[in-house]
């Protein structure tokens, strides 16, 4: 007989292409995708921001809601343009907010975020059990902190039957809240423990993700192992070596169609893959639209990143004149600490020709970065997966990284027995500090001048298949040992 379909219902607060902060958004907007072509019914549900509604096709309300507080509001029902099914929590005083959906102009996280991502868990969980909504659902897939209450508030439901697994995508944010605030979630006053939702007399989403869900995820096995210690576990460390039976981490993919040379309509020359010279063409008109000094011999590096001490970014910033007097370039698109945004650019300043500085972020340019550079650098101090390593080598585009969490699982470092057996796609260090970036920097410029090595580099790049495939079959079979 044919395997019965497992329902799914993804929650999480991004989901490209109709909103996205970072990674978390492409992870949920081609995952689900990757689990449909094997069988699996997947739903996303999001916060109904004003992105999200612009860009939902097909849209019909589902459902009335209501809150805790008595507002009113829907739930929306569409369709993204990939065909993902979507259903969008709309309330106006919670979710009619342009722009970041956590934080604002200023920086500051936004006032009510716990109520807005509160409301959103526990609207979610409702829904999961068939309370609203036309179905019910086998698994709940949550993501990060703000979808960490929706395995609490199935707990505290009786006759639940919906298995829960939580991704982690980044430890580093948990969703952090006074203590005065649990009463308002509506949860049983036992949730508040050292072993629930409590954590150093706060209230912390996404710990109490963890301690009730079924089973937590990751986006690596190094990061999985990583984060079970006390130096790499921000506190959780105990909590997650106790869970170790439920915890696992699998490696995240990107979507192959939209990082894909030979179809993308971002960058300047489309080419197919393994194609040298079509890669070429495009370092070339990259160049000239950056304005740095036409040269295809110089070594073309770039940066695609937030630009935080997490990510390194603070380290490279130190090494621009040592890039641009060894005759290098360096293309970044970025923003974050401002004292990292101000010292890249002056070094822009300083070396107009050699160095180019997008402050912000812009997808298109992001793609033509990946298309026309030589090398990309990732030298962050922790790494849950990262993506962008992973669609640069579709470009042919050679990470340099720190040797740390889902970098570590997806670069093979051009150490010498990997260059003698032509395995190697990228550059590693570690530890992760000034000296060990200098030499990787030092070690990929040795390379690049041997034409025969970094050829054969760029070529084990082109070769990875970085789709969602094997992951998304690592899904299935979790998903179906939790509802069996």
């Amino acid at each position: 007989m044919p395997t019965k379909p497992l329902k799914v219902l993804f929650v999480a607060s991004e989901c490209f292409p109709l909103i996205k902060t970072g990674g978390l958004a492409d992870v949920v907007g081609a995952l689900p995708r990757a689990l449909e072509t094997i069988g699996i019914d997947v739903t996303v549900m999001l916060p109904g921001f004003p992105d999200v509604l612009s860009g939902l096709n097909k849209q019909r309300t589902l459902s009335n809601i209501k809150t805790r507080a008595g507002e009113t509001g829907k739930l929306i029902r569409g369709v993204t343009s990939s065909g993902l099914e979507i259903i969008a929590m709309y309330v106006p005083s919670l979710f009619n907010i342009p722009g970041n959906p956590y934080q604002d102009a200023s920086g500051a996280d936004r006032e009510n975020n716990y109520r807005r991502y509160a409301e959103f868990s526990r609207i979610a969980a409702e829904l999961a059990q068939g309370k609203i909504g036309r179905k019910s659902y086998d698994v709940v897939h949550a993501h990060d902190w703000q979808a960490g209450l929706v395995a609490p508030f199935l707990k505290a439901g009786p006759r639940n039957e919906v298995k829960t697994v939580l991704t982690i995508h980044n430890l580093a944010f948990q969703g952090l809240f006074p203590k005065h605030i649990f009463r308002e979630l509506g949860l049983p006053e036992s949730f508040f423990s050292p072993t629930g939702l409590e954590y150093w007399d706060k209230v912390n989403y996404l710990k109490g993700g963890i301690a009730y869900s079924d089973h937590v995820t990751t986006v690596s096995p190094s990061y999985a192992l990583e984060i079970q210690s006390d130096e790499g576990g921000m506190g959780f460390g105990g909590m997650l070596r106790a869970k170790s039976n439920a915890l696992s981490g699998i490696l995240n993919g990107v979507d192959m169609d939209v990082w894909n040379p030979e179809t993308d309509k971002d960058i300047f020359h489309a080419f197919k893959s393994g194609d040298i010279k079509g890669k070429a063409k495009n370092k070339a008109a990259l160049q000239k639209s950056l304005g740095l000094r036409l040269n295809p011999e110089a070594p073309l590096f770039c940066v695609i990143s937030r630009l935080t001490t997490q990510k390194g970014l603070d380290l490279l910033a130190n090494m621009t004149d040592f890039l641009a007097l060894n005759g290098a370039q360096l293309a970044l698109l970025g923003s974050g600490d401002s004292a990292i945004e101000h010292a890249f650019l002056n070094a822009a300043k300083k070396h107009p020709t050699e160095i180019s500085v997008t402050i912000g972020y812009n997808e298109p340019l992001a793609h033509k970065l990946q298309a026309g550079a030589d090398a990309i650098f990732i030298p962050s101090r922790f790494e849950p997966c990262g993506l962008t390593q992973l669609c640069a080598m579709r470009y042919g585009t050679v990470p340099i990284v720190g040797r740390v969490g889902g970098l570590n699982d997806t670069i093979i470092d051009a150490n010498p027995m990997a260059l003698a057996d032509a395995v190697a796609t990228g550059v590693q260090f570690f530890p992760i500090d000034g000296h060990n970036l200098y030499a990787a920097i030092t070690r990929t410029l040795s390379l690049y001048q041997d034409g025969k090595a970094w050829a054969g580099l760029v070529q084990n790049c082109f070769a990875q298949n970085v789709g969602w495939e094997s992951s998304a079959k690592a899904y299935n079979a979790l998903y179906r040992s939790l509802a069996n």
